[in-house]
């Protein structure tokens, strides 16, 4: 019986190799619609070594199917094409494995790197003319339209005044307290 186990041991590597290729294919199209942030994402990666910040973690789902796809293809060719012994074809599929692991996971970090997370000084927005994007009743929030540093972005807003300001009205930001901007007409 083990022997028949041993004898049919490519089929094991084939149909593992087939099922992580077509998981890992899946979660790429995932990625590459829906993005990296793992907060809507379907199969989201869990982290080992990092914090909870969205980063991409080496033990991630997309690297665990990389491995699992370079084990299982290496071992099917191990065994038919090279025809090496269960243990030649064991160990070259683990290092074949381990290669596709660090490949994912390095290819994967260096696309991470490339988000860039801009932040803007609101402070530079005082004294500074905008547009009041959405109605303002007096002291009360809404959005404007202005340029906060040199960028033209809708941000929130409060009514320093006790009138009503419209929309599509022209403001001025008089101050910024805990990242709020505070405007009159």
């Amino acid at each position: 019986m083990e022997n028949e186990i041993l004898k049919n041991a490519w089929l094991y590597y084939y149909y593992l190799a087939w099922f992580a290729t077509i998981c890992f294919v899946i979660k790429l199209i995932i990625f590459s619609i829906f993005g990296a942030d793992n907060g809507g994402d379907v199969a989201p990666d869990f982290n080992a070594d990092t914090a909870s910040d969205g980063t991409f973690g080496f033990l991630s789902l997309q690297s665990l199917l990389a491995f699992l796809m370079g084990f299982g293809w290496m071992g099917y060719a191990a065994l038919q094409q090279f025809k090496l012994d269960q243990l030649g074809s064991f160990l070259s599929a683990f290092g074949v494995g381990l290669l596709f692991m660090f490949g994912t996971a390095y290819l994967m970090f260096s696309v991470k790197k490339l988000e860039k997370n801009v932040v803007k000084d609101k402070k530079t927005a005082i004294g500074k003319i905008g547009k009041a994007y959405t109605a303002f009743e007096p002291k009360g929030s809404g959005q404007i339209e202005i340029e906060i540093d040199g960028q033209f972005t809708v941000t929130d807003a409060v009514n320093n005044t006790d009138e009503k300001i419209n929309a599509f009205e022209m403001v001025k930001v008089v101050k910024v307290e805990n990242d709020m901007l505070y405007i009159e007409k």
